[in-house]
């Protein structure tokens, strides 16, 4: 059986990445503050943006910085999309979803790369370049976004029952609608007006941080499980038997353990399914909510 702490390696990649980048951040921002806000070269209006931090002093901090969030960040949808494969994670049940994950991690190295490529074509030496590469940036970790947040919507669908699941998808939305929203705020400002801009810019890099941590929950559902144990082809079995998902995931982090879900006295038996311990809950209707019922649909 797995021990709590199986797989417990892939939790710290998006944690650490995302410690890393508001890290960078906050040390940028406090010197800064802390040097009496002085105009830069590149600066124009009285309100530094990061790029300007970033093209002085602070630059070799900037350029580490973003290589490893960029770095960090492909890495962890890499990470998702090999779990989910492995069973690890609840596997997609269409084409469509593994083909919304190959995107998504596409794009999120565009997104990367440019990230990368900014830090090093400063606004200061680099202007033209600085800005090609920053819209690059902002692109590419938007429809990266999009894309992973399309393939959790499906994935919840189906799994209508796992509660960890459906939050992870609605978060997503929350913090990437709220970032695309203040990112085309910037793009306006940018130009016309600049201390505004230089603001924004400041929450939306701050709020990236928060967009990391959601990949950090989404890697704890993959704590403590075998391989194979939310494989495509076990989830179809449990169907054909008629056994909710919920079973499957009980005590994992996907679906955290109810005590009436295996009470063998009052919800049912435990069984087995491809060698793995699930509760044949039949009469336990909170097991059984929201099962969608997914041998009526079939899966390409």
């Amino acid at each position: 059986m797995p021990t709590a702490h199986q797989h417990w390696v892939y939790v710290w990649i998006p944690l650490f990445t995302a410690i890393i980048w508001f890290g960078t951040l906050l040390a940028m921002l406090i010197t800064y503050l802390a040097e009496g806000r002085p105009h830069y070269v590149s600066e124009d209006g009285s309100i530094a943006y990061i790029s300007d931090v970033g093209a002085d002093i602070l630059k070799p901090l900037f350029v580490t910085g973003c290589a490893i969030t960029a770095v960090g960040f492909v890495l962890s949808l890499v990470i998702e999309r090999w779990l989910r494969h492995s069973g690890r994670l609840i596997a997609e049940m269409r084409r469509r979803e593994r083909v919304l994950s190959i995107l998504a991690i596409i794009a999120s190295f565009i997104g990367g790369m440019g990230l990368l490529l900014l830090s090093i074509f400063d606004t200061k030496r680099h202007p033209s370049l600085h800005r090609v590469f920053l819209l690059v940036f902002i692109v590419g970790v938007g429809l990266s976004a999009l894309f992973t947040i399309a393939e959790y919507r499906w994935l919840s669908k189906d799994f209508v029952e796992l509660r960890k699941l459906r939050n992870a998808y609605i978060v997503k939305g929350i913090i990437a609608g709220i970032l695309i929203v203040l990112a085309v705020v910037f793009a306006i400002t940018l130009y016309t007006a600049v201390n505004v801009g230089a603001v924004v810019e400041w929450v939306i890099a701050f709020g990236y941080t928060f967009y990391l941590l959601t990949f950090w929950y989404d890697l704890r559902m993959a704590k403590g499980v075998h391989r194979g144990e939310f494989s495509r082809k076990r989830l179809i079995d449990m169907e054909k038997q008629g056994i909710p998902i919920s079973a499957a995931t009980a005590g994992h982090e996907g679906n955290p353990r109810r005590s009436d879900a295996h009470s063998t006295t009052t919800s049912g038996t435990m069984g087995t399914v491809n060698g793995y311990p699930v509760s044949h809950a039949g009469n336990d209707r909170g097991a059984n909510r929201g099962y969608t019922g997914h041998n009526t649909r079939g899966y390409a």
